[in-house]
């Protein structure tokens, strides 16, 4: 149970150095006071751990400050090669066994565990089984159930395939989508990312395209060695990164820069559903019949109805109607069975007359054009001229910043604050991983592989273990409500490869055939559904949506009644303005520079931000992006402000090798109670838990009352 001590054989009873004070302390004898310590058998439940863990924290800034006076402020130039990586290597390699076990029967002893190992399974299974129709069996935000990498990557090869002149297809998406999930499944330290062909990463390939076109109009014949040879660049600029710790400069990424950067990529998959549809013929010459004017608005009806309807089960599944079961099946199922249904809609009746544009595909497991893969998938790069190779450079630091920022947003995101998680991450050790496959996919003619947004998250969540929280205090908002709350995530590696080899299998010639039937409007229908669920989301269009509600109708527990609305106001215009920059640049000829505009976004907080709102006001507009635990890969966070309600205080102990640890504060999520047990080390009790120890008897949790 998690009241009971860890054996000595359990690697989370491990601790490894992650600041300058405890770096001072090998050798000692004296206790440890590193947050991810786990197991202690003095863990409590309710206030008592929430005391422990306020006292823990208090004790540990008290010695980071008398251990800064004594060491010194480390150098920033002074840097440690390889040393983020080691480090990544050494908190995580303890739980590689585990990431595997865990996906079959969660390891622990008490009843309600057994419970959740069978949850566990169920949950696993339509994660990983039921890729290839992109459900994802995720319990809260993703209302088409996780789209995991089928159908966006089909989306994607279909807007690269068209503007691209076809050096991008069908297979080159699916099996760069492979590629990225077998290596970061197996080797990763941060398995549960997702990662496959981005929205960026299209905008990037194509815009290539055009500036590498002849000025005669003609095609760059060396399109794919260009790539290979930005992809090779790139590759030795992320190991660069990657040995010299620059993984550290994440501390100060906030959910500033991550909603800017989710609000693009929402606008970027709705922008890309319209031009799907944009794209579509009316007329053909040698057909006299108006079937290809009305396939296409046919294709545009199917495209609204594939999102109203999904749109529609994803919030029946978070209504009260219905049994728990049917809700479930339809929030987790829902989307994928309309895509299916509406792929079968343009066969029925008189629709099949009618010319819906289709998914072109290629044969199994071939490239799309042969005549650009002479060598089957390896590209002939050595063909290229020489002056094009170093050309490439340029293009190649762009991607990396882009790649550097997506990548590690996306894993932030997926580890986020709300996610209670045990495992350690490892930014570093990634990062190197991103270049090896990022150098793969260039050689073998594939786009290159990242971190999904918003894919990753809701993998995330689709692995959560929930629990039922009333709340009974008849003073509150919410009083008589249930929510469901994560105590638990399962931490493994197989629904992230199973993903992988299923979508390896799609690459066969029955299964092309049956991805050739899937209409454009269909395809459309989906960007329209995946865009909307990410805005939905995002912190901008919750702060936008706030200053529009009713304040008569605003919780009294809402956090942001705190600050004024002129603040609120200020932070979201410039949120909008770094938004409208990014998503402007991106419509011109110079759209492969917006990597930049994004990158600039983290010192603007970092710099800026400050000068123009007290700690107080950032520390409810703004949040760190995850918690310290997952932090210490990379130095601890950034712009976690104390608010007492009279005043702000923030304390730090970083170094510059990715070893420092900043003690967590209050924000936004301050009510997080199993997080803010996490970041002291210890597992929130489950409700059974506390049962057994003959301190509840209730099933269904039930919050305090209020004083």
């Amino acid at each position: 149970m998690a009241g009971h001590s860890s054996s000595s054989t359990d690697p989370s009873s491990e601790t490894l150095p992650t600041t300058a004070t405890h770096a001072n302390q090998k050798g000692s004898k004296g206790k440890s006071h590193h947050p991810s310590k786990r197991g202690d058998a003095s863990s409590a439940a309710g206030g008592g751990v929430l005391e422990q863990t306020a006292t823990h924290q208090t004790h540990h800034t008290h010695r980071s400050h008398a251990s800064s006076k004594t060491t010194g402020t480390p150098k920033w130039w002074r840097i440690r090669l390889f040393r983020g990586m080691i480090n990544d290597l050494r908190r995580r390699a303890p739980w590689y066994w585990s990431d595997w076990k865990d996906a079959w029967d969660y390891p622990s002893g008490s009843p309600h565990d057994k419970c959740d190992s069978h949850r566990t399974k169920l949950c696993i299974l339509p994660e990983s089984g039921a890729v290839l129709i992109g459900a994802g069996g995720v319990p809260k935000r993703d209302p088409s159930g996780g789209l995991a990498r089928i159908l966006p990557a089909l989306a994607f090869s279909l807007d690269m395939y068209t503007s691209t002149d076809k050096s991008y297809g069908v297979n080159e998406v699916l099996l760069a989508s492979v590629l990225g999930s077998v290596v970061f499944s197996v080797f990763a330290a941060q398995p549960l990312v997702i990662v496959g062909v981005t929205g960026p990463i299209t905008v990037f390939n194509y815009t290539v395209f055009d500036i590498m076109k002849p000025k005669d109009g003609g095609v760059y014949e060396h399109y794919l060695g260009f790539m290979c040879w930005i992809g090779i660049w790139s590759m030795i600029f992320h190991w660069i990164l990657a040995v010299t710790n620059s993984c550290n400069w994440l501390k100060f990424v906030t959910r500033f820069p991550c909603d800017i950067f989710g609000f693009y990529v929402a606008c970027i998959y709705i922008q890309k559903g319209i031009q799907v549809l944009e794209r579509l013929h009316d007329y053909n010459p040698d057909d006299p019949t108006d079937s290809w004017l009305a396939g296409k608005y046919m294709s545009i009806a199917v495209a609204l109805l594939v999102f109203i309807f999904s749109y529609a089960v994803g919030e029946l599944g978070r209504s009260n109607l219905f049994h728990y079961h049917v809700r479930i099946f339809l929030k987790d199922y829902g989307t994928p069975i309309f895509l299916v249904f509406f792929t079968g809609f343009a066969y029925m009746g008189p629709l099949k007359d009618l010319h819906f544009e289709r998914l072109e595909i290629t044969k199994a497991f071939q490239p799309t054009s042969l005549e650009l893969h002479p060598e089957n998938w390896l590209v002939e790069f050595w063909k290229i001229p020489t002056k094009d190779i170093f050309v490439a450079i340029p293009f190649a630091i762009l991607l990396t910043i882009l790649f550097w920022f997506d990548h590690n947003v996306s894993s932030l995101i997926a580890q986020g604050t709300e996610f209670p998680l045990k495992k350690p991450a490892g930014f570093h050790w990634d990062l190197f991983l991103l270049g090896l496959t990022t150098g793969v996919a260039g050689i073998i003619g594939l786009p290159m592989p990242n971190g999904l947004i918003p894919q990753a998250p809701f993998h995330t969540e689709s692995l959560c273990v929930t629990e039922a929280i009333m709340d009974d205090d008849e003073k509150s908002d919410n009083y008589g409500k249930v929510e469901f709350k994560p105590v638990k995530v399962v931490e493994q590696r197989v629904s992230n490869l199973a993903q992988g080899l299923l979508t390896l299998g799609t690459m066969s010639g029955p299964l092309l055939t049956v991805l050739h039937l899937v209409p454009h409007g269909v395809l459309a229908g989906l960007f329209f559904i995946m865009g909307f669920q990410a805005l939905e989301s995002n912190g901008i269009t919750v702060k936008i949506l706030y200053l529009l509600r009713d304040k008569g109708l605003t919780l009294s527990s809402d956090p942001l009644k705190a600050i004024s609305n002129k603040s609120i106001s200020l932070f979201v215009a410039i949120e909008l303005i770094g938004f409208g920059a990014t998503f402007a640049i991106t419509q011109t000829i110079a759209a492969v520079g917006f990597p930049v505009f994004i990158f600039i976004l983290i010192p603007i907080r970092a710099l800026l931000l400050p000068n123009w709102f007290t700690k107080k006001q950032l520390g409810l507009l703004d949040e760190a992006t995850a918690s310290d635990f997952t932090m210490e890969s990379c130095g601890g966070t950034y712009g976690n402000e104390v608010i007492d309600g009279e005043g702000s205080s923030s304390g730090s102990g970083t170094d510059n090798e990715g070893e420092g640890y900043v003690t967590r504060s209050s924000s936004t999520n301050v009510s997080n109670d199993h997080a803010s047990q996490r970041s002291n080390g210890r597992a929130a009790k489950t409700d059974v838990e506390l049962a057994e120890e003959g301190q509840s008897t209730n099933i269904l949790h039930r919050r305090p009352s209020r004083a």
